[in-house]
């Protein structure tokens, strides 16, 4: 055999060598790729298999006291916010809004002596209002929410209205979603003497002489 030939059979074997560890490769990359794609319905290819979406701290959203109701005031709130699952990653609404599921948890807060602690979420221009439910025994409540931007608000209301569609009784504590958050200047650049509190943002300075 020639030179030229042994040269032109090497590189035969070697690109059959590299074909077969990428074939090899190629194969595992997908057999993994598999493994963590979400299972179709075969029924309905355009169902998922529901699995619980991830809490996301950054997208926690913190509830803040207001201090103007007793008993309340050692109470720490958070509410989980993520994406009502779909074969497309999220969901939307007909008028091109996020469709979320909110879950609002809440500790140390004590039982009041009258009326239910009701959680509520509105838009940025508390225009509309929506009744979330009231906080169970565990101090949860959850339901979805159909805002890009929303506020959420827990007050003490004396009756158990379902039907009701907008709050009566104290606020409690009230929190905002992470895609609301650049909600005014206060408190940067030239208004950094103006305190966000005066917006109804941030912790109130007079809870700690409240009765807890």
């Amino acid at each position: 055999m020639t030179t030229v030939g042994r040269f032109v059979g090497a590189v035969i074997v070697l690109f059959g060598l590299a074909g077969s560890e990428l074939l090899h490769v190629t194969t595992i990359v997908s057999a993994k790729a598999s493994a963590a794609r979400p299972s179709i319905d075969a029924g309905n290819p355009c169902s998922m298999t529901q699995t619980p979406m991830p809490k996301l701290p950054y997208y926690a959203i913190k509830m803040v006291k207001t201090g103007r109701v007793p008993r309340t005031g050692r109470s720490r709130g958070i509410g989980h916010a993520s994406f009502v699952r779909s074969p497309f990653g999220v969901s939307i609404t007909r008028n091109g809004t996020y469709i979320y599921d909110l879950t609002i948890s809440f500790e140390s807060l004590k039982a009041p002596n009258r009326g239910n602690y009701t959680v509520w979420v509105t838009n940025s221009e508390v225009d509309q209002v929506k009744q979330l439910g009231i906080l169970d025994s565990n101090g949860s409540v959850s339901g979805r929410v159909e805002w890009n931007k929303y506020l959420v608000v827990l007050t003490l209301e004396l009756e158990d209205n379902p039907a009701a569609t907008m709050w009566s009784g104290p606020i409690v504590s009230r929190g905002m979603s992470r895609s609301g958050m650049m909600h005014t200047l206060a408190g940067h650049g030239p208004y950094e003497n103006e305190p966000c509190a005066k917006y109804g943002f941030g912790e109130n300075p007079r809870q700690s002489t409240l009765p807890r």
